[in-house]
């Protein structure tokens, strides 16, 4: 076998022939991890998410999914589609436990594996072919491997680019229909040469980009389908989608994707938000909960070992409005007491006198802790002197979370509007 290159973005490529790109992605994830511990539950519909009545489902189980339950639907019209559905609370440090044993099959595969959520990846098995054999064994292998070390199933998509894939891992997945659920083929292989065939068998929604406002412009433009896409004109798919967009859905249509996998992809971001069960007006009950929040987004950030410098915080209203507010701070910060009041009051701005419907606060921009402007002291570099920053605390914090589970400790001022506030998600 020829040795693989490894270009600058960490992806390899063939000296000759396609690349071989695969797209793994678990079935109902959330739901499936659930039901390892919960047995009583397997063949009934059950809902992760919603479980106040007013947040959104986070994921369905496929006998959930046979009356219309899918993710990001109302818990209200969840409940009407499937009255008999069990909902559930999302544990989210469970489903990121079980992610690692996931991703750390991927790895014995290959290194050359792209993250794209706790459930799903893309891996580059180009140089993989030779130990484990071609795209459609090797699919296999993972499924299996998978299954062995969590229990749980998934279906994989193969083909020379990321695009393809990820079309064929969709074409793999068990389909829930009102007269019953089809298990799916589990491992679809679309060979080279055939890219453009298939993905021109697919609806042109199916195509990276065409959400609801672009199929309705193309619509407009006499475009259906991606045959007829790739007829149009480049002057009416240009004045459709600019051209920038045409271009790139040309190009989707006929099957191509240079994209190469990129390895260990980090989060460009770390929240937490969640969904009340009825609308918050109170500036007390309020400020518990966000510190509880930004407690919890801080100890995600120091497991990263960097610090954030841009704090954000959303508030979405009773009228389901959703406004935004950040804060930026000249060195990165791992510590929420330090940037609480500036979120504090970004939530009072964002909210403009309303109830909140939901509130969720998120960390982003990473660098390394005393990375600054030449050692200068930010804005928010003094703590409130009311809950003074203690390095030896939090690290005792953040043990007993990694030991016991993130609701294991939380601040004490957060407690009793937890208690107190029914939530959905």
């Amino acid at each position: 076998m020829t040795a693989p290159i490894h270009d600058g973005a960490g992806s390899s490529t063939q000296r000759h022939g396609p690349r071989t790109i695969a797209h793994v992605d678990m079935d109902a994830f959330y739901v499936s991890v659930e039901l390892l511990r919960r047995r009583e539950l397997v063949g009934k519909p059950v809902v992760v998410g919603a479980t106040g009545g007013r947040g959104v489902v986070a994921a369905a189980s496929y006998e959930a999914r046979r009356y219309g339950v899918r993710s990001a639907m109302s818990g209200v019209e969840a409940r009407r589609r499937c009255p008999d559905a069990v909902f559930l609370e999302p544990d989210h440090a469970e489903y990121s436990r079980v992610s690692r044993l996931v991703h750390d099959v991927f790895n014995t595969i290959t290194p050359l594996v792209e993250p794209l959520a706790l459930d799903e990846a893309f891996l580059d098995i180009t140089g993989a072919r030779g130990l484990f054999g071609d795209g459609e064994q090797i699919g296999h292998t993972v499924r299996s491997a998978v299954a062995e070390a969590t229990g749980l199933t998934c279906s994989v998509g193969v083909a020379t680019n990321k695009f393809v894939a990820k079309l064929a891992s969709v074409e793999a997945k068990p389909i829930a229909t009102p007269a019953g659920i089809n298990p799916g083929r589990a491992v679809v292989v679309i060979p080279s040469g055939d890219e453009a065939r298939f993905v021109q068998s697919l609806p042109i929604e199916r195509l990276w980009g065409v959400g609801p406002s672009t199929r309705r412009r193309l619509a407009d433009a006499g475009v259906h389908t991606i045959p007829g896409l790739l007829t149009a004109s480049t002057p009416v798919l240009t004045a459709a989608v600019g051209s920038a967009a045409a271009e790139h859905l040309v190009a989707l249509a006929n099957g191509i994707d240079e994209r190469p996998v990129v390895p260990d992809r980090e989060a460009k971001s770390i929240g937490h938000e969640e969904t009340f069960g009825v609308d918050i007006s109170d500036v007390v009950q309020l400020r518990s909960h966000l510190v509880r929040m930004a407690d919890l987004v801080a100890g995600r950030v120091r497991r990263r070992g960097h610090g954030a410098r841009t704090w954000t915080v959303k508030v979405r209203r009773g009228d389901f409005s959703t406004a935004t507010r950040a804060t930026s701070t000249p060195q990165p910060v791992d510590d929420h007491w330090v940037v609480l009041d500036a979120l504090a009051a970004g939530m009072e701005q964002a909210r403009g006198g309303h109830g909140v419907r939901l509130l969720g606060v998120s960390a982003s921009n990473f660098d390394e802790l005393g990375a600054g402007s030449d050692g200068q002291l930010g804005l928010f570099d003094d703590p409130p002197r009311e809950e003074p920053s203690s390095t030896s605390a939090t690290a005792a914090i953040d043990a007993v979370r990694d030991r016991f589970g993130e609701g294991a400790i939380r601040p004490a001022s957060a407690i009793d509007a937890q208690r107190r506030t029914p939530r959905s998600r």
